[in-house]
């Protein structure tokens, strides 16, 4: 599959000052403890929610625009803050495209869109546009929305087709950081057509995979007996007006137990949970997984690495980790990697040194034997291309 985002841009988003970052499929964003990768994560799960929730309850599910901005930026109230993204081709009729917005805080933590902008550029030369400043202005015509100062566009604008591929393709991306003790408990039963970021409704999921067939059931088996050997299936199980997760445990020719979720190990839950994530229906335009390798065996590592590459033929995958196990395979290439650094407060996020692409390049080092020997460096500093990282062109 086409890489859908090929970039972002983030300024002054958590601990991110200003940067912009290119992606293959699959990336890996590797970095120590605190150095902002989960940040880099949230400014995906942002941009979905913004284009379903108000802009206000995106920003209070994160503590408010104070908690967003980036705090080296200054004391007083929030400075400006953005996020930008440019697409490559979307479902066959788009060719490409991008979407940025910039948002100005108040005093009282109050806020406003001081700028957005989006373009369409269609696979048959056709391109469509809308620039929302201090007046709005478009080449689409008969697009004149109604916009509140503290409301985003797009989400308003998204119902026309010109427009709607930008739109979908944003708000269909997930981020994930698997919770087992969400798999664990008694879960209330929904549609299952989109997995929480926490795992928590994956019996709801499992149940809706379910009912689209056995084969796909049947796949969930396979590479969950691979991670978590002798486990042969698991199903969705009623208990009045909830649901749990029961795992059936097989070995010799008879032999078989079955257990609910509390009494299975968190990773065996957290394999399940990122299974969920893989297969569920519709797929997501982009899946970002935050450290799948956590409480999992480092030997049932490499299933893992094979349902990320199986996932990203249909799926951009973009995972978060500092596991040198999960980077052992050879086909992970330079191209594969980013590195996300934390420096005085500031948090970057950089491309291997020519030192490290070197020796990937020649199969001299594997990514996870670099990283190993702590010889998995970034790009030298000084060649770091901020200027790349503009919010908005000039397109009018």
């Amino acid at each position: 599959m086409a890489t859908i985002i090929k970039r972002l841009i983030l300024k002054r988003f958590r601990s991110f000052p200003n940067d912009c970052v290119c992606f293959d499929n699959p990336t890996f964003l590797i970095g120590r403890n605190g150095a902002g990768k989960s940040n880099f994560a949230d400014a995906f799960a942002f941009l979905a929610e913004a284009m379903s929730s108000p802009l206000q309850a995106v920003f209070d599910k994160r503590g408010g625009i104070t908690a967003v901005r980036n705090r080296t930026s200054g004391r007083s109230y929030p400075p400006n803050l953005g996020l930008g993204v440019e697409f490559g081709p979307i479902n066959g009729d788009v060719q490409g495209g991008r979407f940025a917005f910039e948002v100005k805080a108040l005093p009282n933590y109050g806020f406003k869109v001081v700028r957005e902008q989006c373009l369409v550029v269609m696979t048959k030369g056709k391109s469509y546009w809308f620039d929302r400043k201090a007046n709005f202005a478009s080449n689409a015509d008969g697009l004149k929305p109604s916009l509140d100062p503290a409301s985003l566009c797009l989400p308003v604008v998204g119902g026309d087709d010109r427009f709607a591929p930008i739109l979908r393709a944003l708000s269909s991306m997930r981020v994930y950081s698997i919770e087992p003790g969400k798999l664990r408990e008694m879960q209330d039963p929904d549609s299952g057509t989109a997995l929480r970021s926490d795992g928590g409704n994956a019996a709801s999921v499992l149940q809706e995979l379910a009912r689209n067939g056995s084969d796909i059931m049947t796949r969930v088996g396979e590479i969950l007996e691979t991670i978590v050997p002798n486990t042969k299936s698991v199903r969705s199980k009623k208990h009045g007006n909830k649901l749990s997760l029961e795992f059936t445990q097989k070995w010799g020719s008879k032999n078989s137990l079955k257990f609910e979720a509390f009494s299975m190990s968190d990773g065996t839950l957290r394999a399940l949970g990122l299974l969920m994530a893989v297969f569920q229906r519709p797929s997501p335009t982009l899946l970002a997984v935050e450290e799948p390798e956590s409480t999992i065996h480092p030997g049932a590592l490499d299933a893992v690495l094979d349902l990320l590459r199986h996932a990203s033929r249909k799926i951009q995958v973009v995972v978060t980790t500092h596991s040198p196990e999960l980077l052992d395979a050879e086909w992970i290439k330079d191209r594969h990697l980013q590195i996300v650094t934390w420096h005085e407060g500031a948090s970057h996020v950089w491309p291997p040194s020519d030192a490290s692409r070197k020796a990937l390049q020649e199969h001299l080092m594997g990514a996870g034997e670099l990283l190993r020997s702590n010889a998995l460096q970034p790009h030298e500093l000084f060649k770091k291309d901020i200027a790349q990282a503009n919010l908005f062109e000039d397109f009018r």
